[in-house]
């Protein structure tokens, strides 16, 4: 099985590429713009592997993608190369409408010709698989509910919006062409090698550092967390098994408020890396993001049923391995937060309109 993955250098697209390449035995591509979410030190473990190649270069030049697709030959694509924090959407949309609308334009675009050269055994093999988000669905406003497969499309942000359109191109390529397409809709990601500008990052670095904390508003909003491994074990099932034309909701049922979730890192942290004062001092609530849903909720009963997946990291297990891994690998995330990323606020444009 050759697959390629966009995005492979990144947070979920790394952990997916560890996967198939060290456990799966595929042989894969991964397919990188390599922007500031891009690290080929998440690859570490398996640069030296037989059965794994790079190539630098984005999805929005049709002849790269093009190029990769006739040299490699792939069975499968696995699509993640995305733009994904909300508050850089905020602060800059365009990029977000560049690389996942028309990026994803240009990739399925070339993979549709590609596919259609194939023989026909092949061609019947072949598969795309869209990876996306629970933040298309909107929010759940009630405190009530789970997203399902069905749920309308209602998102918030310009990130949001723009991974919906990229659904829709997904589903109506499948419909119109017959390309073999599908979807998965995934809940909030945490685990090792995350970029720190997410909330569980940025918050354990922050907390080691003896640095503020920020929770938005009263902390009150509420994600379904789930572990990156759990998630890359269900992109590989997904992208093997599922249905075409079908979209596969994956969450780990692990629903937590974000205060809950600072200070349950601040408490493992008070086990294992004890300060002067509780870490739970450094909490600052701040103004709340824009247009911030204040609850996301996954029903995964079709992936789970279908096709047999389980999570199996809870949030307890699965954000103790986190906080420690962060503590054991400085090597990884001491470069980000020097050169990169030192945890300033974003997503502050709109507030100042």
């Amino acid at each position: 099985m050759r697959v390629m993955v966009t995005g492979g250098a990144g947070f979920i697209g790394s952990a997916l590429v560890r996967y198939l390449v060290g456990e799966v035995g595929a042989e894969v591509l991964t397919f990188d713009k390599l922007t500031y979410a891009g690290n080929l030190t998440s690859l570490r473990s398996i640069e030296n592997a037989p059965n794994h190649r790079f190539v630098r270069a984005d999805i929005c030049d049709r002849r790269a993608v093009a190029a990769a697709l006739e040299d490699f030959q792939p069975d499968r694509i696995y699509h993640l190369a995305a733009e994904s924090h909300v508050d850089r959407s905020i602060d800059g949309s365009a990029d977000f409408i560049q690389t996942n609308i028309v990026g994803t334009y240009t990739l399925i675009e070339a993979a549709r010709h590609y596919w259609l050269g194939l023989d026909a055994d092949r061609k019947a093999r072949f598969r795309f698989l869209h990876v996306s988000t629970d933040e298309v669905y909107g929010s759940l406003e009630d405190g009530s509910g789970l997203f399902t497969e069905e749920t309308p499309y209602d998102p918030s942000s310009p990130y949001s919006a723009s991974k919906a359109a990229s659904d829709h191109l997904a589903l109506a390529w499948f419909r119109t062409y017959g390309f073999p397409a599908l979807i998965s809709n995934c809940s909030n990601n945490y685990g090792p090698y995350h970029f720190p500008e997410k909330l569980i990052p940025l918050a354990i670095l922050n907390a080691l550092h003896g640095k503020p904390l920020p929770v938005y508003g009263n902390g009150t909003n509420v994600r379904d967390w789930l572990y990156v491994e759990d998630h890359a074990r269900a992109l590989h099932l997904i992208g093997s098994e599922g249905q075409l034309g079908q979209k596969y909701n994956v969450g780990g049922r692990n629903e937590r408020r974000n205060i809950d979730v600072v200070t349950t890192i601040c408490r493992i942290l008070d086990r294992v890396r004890p300060a002067e004062e509780p870490h739970e001092k450094l909490i600052r609530f701040v103004t709340d993001r824009p247009g911030h849903d204040f609850r996301y909720a996954i029903d995964a009963s079709r992936l789970e049923n279908e096709l047999g997946w389980r999570a199996r990291e809870n949030f307890e297990t699965g954000i103790e391995k986190t906080v420690l891994w962060y503590i054991e690998n400085e090597w990884w995330w001491r470069p980000l937060r020097d050169k990169v990323y030192a945890g300033e606020r974003l997503g502050t444009t709109a507030q100042a309109v």
